[in-house]
């Protein structure tokens, strides 16, 4: 198949001389599915922001088209030209026969409008809880206008795949539309036998995350030595600053700053336990990261209650209580063994990559023969999922 992913920020995690720019969890999710893809034969290219490269430059067999510079264009006119007109001129270069994005956006409904109009096919995952809820878009797509092309987006999508079965069921509610359930890809760790890091924080800096819990969770913990990985979010500066500040102030906090995919692996491999803040998620791409290295998760989100059937962590009923549930991990050696080994036992049985990938590949096949448009019923939903 001739497959085009649009992810704007996946050439710092495909390309090592790019990987200077932080990147989050769904450009990570975006160039292992590229990857998976183009090893099994497939014809793959991606569209990506404009960084310096040249035009049609391949990375593990991957063609990238530069669709524009991240800060090109006046404020407001730019959104027509450049970000209009360059992503659908990347796109046309690619010429593709189905298109793929994922997470909320005015992306969403510029790839739908584009493959309407060169009658192309569209697919479509959420990346977060978040994108699955009318209600919620707003507190993460500020633009009125935007809002409205991501569900103008949502319903011309040919497949609307989500992380999640609470996510399919919430997607059905709010927007009435079905989806199915697709898995995440995760690379597979190398061996590594130092565990000095206690605490493992992985996430850009910005109110949703609520990094301010992992201040007072080294504060309450002044023995346990965290370390701390994220990278400013725009128009969200001034927190990372005063995050920056604090950590200073915690002697048992390492702040690492924004780190490339590749340098906050290599922290993973050093974690014994990692922590999740946020208000907010889908299924996290730093809980796959942690599970396949064998580091138990501590978190407030469960998705699906997958951490507590599985014994992958702990789920912690209370912002207040996760100091207590990562000290009781910390503690009791034998306890965190048996988690890390449930992790290790999970990720080889749910994860493997053709599974995962079987999915995807299926979803594609399914649209270029015509099939998948909504059923804007829940039980399409349910059935799928």
């Amino acid at each position: 198949m001739n497959i085009c992913l649009l992810g704007y920020e996946n050439l710092p995690v495909l390309a090592p001389e790019y990987s200077q720019h932080g990147v989050g969890g769904e450009p990570v999710q975006q160039t292992l599915l590229a990857r998976a893809l183009a090893k099994r034969g497939h014809d793959v290219s991606m569209v990506v922001l404009d960084y310096g490269q040249r035009d049609g430059c391949e990375w593990d067999g991957i063609r990238t088209y530069r669709a524009f510079r991240p800060q090109a264009g006046m404020p407001v006119l730019r959104f027509i030209h450049p970000r209009w007109t360059g992503t659908w001129s990347a796109l046309a270069r690619a010429n593709a026969d189905v298109y793929y994005t994922s997470c909320a956006g005015m992306h969403v409904g510029l790839v739908a409008m584009f493959c309407h109009r060169h009658r192309k096919r569209f697919v479509f995952r959420t990346a977060s809880d978040a994108d699955c809820d009318r209600s919620r878009v707003r507190t993460f797509v500020r633009f009125a206008r935007d809002r409205w092309l991501y569900a103008y987006g949502l319903r011309r999508a040919d497949a609307v795949l989500v992380q999640s079965i609470t996510q399919a069921r919430t997607l059905a509610r709010s927007f009435s539309l079905a989806s199915r359930v697709a898995g995440m890809l995760v690379e597979q760790a190398q061996p590594c036998s130092a565990k000095e890091i206690d605490v493992l924080w992985v996430g850009n800096i910005k109110q949703v995350k609520r990094p301010d819990r992992v201040l007072d969770l080294a504060l309450k913990l002044p023995h346990v030595r965290v370390h701390v990985v994220g990278g400013p979010t725009h128009g969200e500066e001034a927190l990372f600053q005063h995050f920056a500040r604090a950590a200073a102030t915690r002697p048992n906090l390492v702040f690492h700053g924004p780190l490339s995919y590749r340098d906050t692996n290599r922290l993973y491999d050093r974690a014994r336990v990692l922590v999740n803040t946020s208000d907010v998620e889908g299924f996290p791409n730093v809980y796959l990261q942690a599970w396949v290295r064998g580091v138990p998760v501590v978190t407030l989100i469960d998705p699906d209650g997958v951490i507590a059937r599985e014994g992958l962590g702990i789920r912690a009923g209370a912002p207040e209580l996760v100091p207590a549930a990562v000290r009781s991990l910390l503690v009791d050696t034998a306890a965190w063994q048996a988690a890390s080994e449930r992790c290790r036992a999970f990720m080889d049985q749910r994860y493997g990559e053709d599974a995962v990938l079987a999915d995807y590949l299926g979803t594609f096949a399914e649209v270029l023969r015509g099939g998948c448009r909504h059923r804007s019923i829940l039980a399409a939903s349910e059935h799928h999922v």
